[in-house]
């Protein structure tokens, strides 16, 4: 184990130096611009607003379950109910990035997706905290927890903060983002779950790998499907549900060797 802590040490401060090092990486000028601008019932971009409430739905679902788990004694998800802290960060920070991509996707611009890039980023390091706790050292993740929030904001403010100044830089954005991702792949095949359906893992990330790339051919599909919908609004429903299969891992789960 000591040797995978030392290597992940080793590469993280790497990845920390390079996104200091290399040349700022600028919004594109055409982000804002999303194929599907209908609006409906007063509505402006309305696939791409409505789409959102599959957020809300997922993380409120992940902390209805949560509280369940808390008020039932006999309950076998967490082996110490503190484990249960990333989730309620992970699931709070789903249901908000509903409210939050609804208003950037209201009006998009740079001030509406500061709202919308929060919650998402906090979401992410929930659960490579999460996955510490689970594969690493309880205390390891639930220490990394505040550390890991408080760079995700900072990542986002950061990014922001230099669009007011002219010159977008997006590299620590994208470094707390996906290489927290990739944090949590690399983990995940290094260290065993303590719980059954660790495994589970892999489909939440390839889910939102697909989401991510129905993203980038959003007008794509929209002209494919004949205007049907976009591929923006299939990322929201489809990151929705990687978030909803959380919650049906979770339920499903036990301690390994308690089955």
């Amino acid at each position: 184990m000591n040797r995978h802590i030392r290597l992940l040490t080793g590469i993280s401060i790497l990845i920390i130096v390079a996104a200091v090092l290399l040349p700022p990486f600028a919004q594109p000028d055409g982000y804002h611009y999303f194929a599907d601008q209908r609006g409906f019932l007063g509505i402006p971009n309305f696939n791409d607003v409505a789409s959102n409430l599959a957020f809300l739905f997922s993380g409120a679902a992940g902390l209805i379950f949560l509280w369940r788990v808390q008020q039932n004694p006999a309950q076998t998800t967490f082996q110490d109910r503190k484990e249960s802290l990333p989730y309620w960060v992970l699931f709070s920070a789903i249901a908000s990035v509903a409210f939050g991509s609804i208003y950037y996707h209201w009006t998009p611009d740079i001030d509406h997706l500061l709202w919308d890039r929060l919650p998402i980023v906090i979401a992410i390091t929930a659960l490579l905290s999460a996955t510490l706790v689970e594969r690493v050292s309880r205390a390891a993740g639930l220490g990394a927890l505040p550390l890991l929030v408080v760079l995700a904001v900072l990542s986002v403010l950061y990014w922001y903060w230099t669009e007011l100044q002219g010159a977008g830089n997006l590299n620590f954005y994208i470094v707390v983002q996906f290489y927290s991702i990739l944090l949590i792949v690399w983990i995940s095949l290094c260290f065993p779950s303590r719980y059954t359906h660790g495994n589970g893992i892999y489909q939440i990330i390839a889910l939102y790998a697909v989401a991510k790339v129905f993203e980038m051919l959003d007008a794509q599909i929209f002209a494919w499907t004949n205007g049907w919908i976009s591929g923006h609004t299939l990322k929201h429903l489809i990151a929705a549900y990687a978030a909803y299969r959380i919650v049906q891992i979770l339920r499903k789960r036990t301690l390994v060797g308690c089955q």
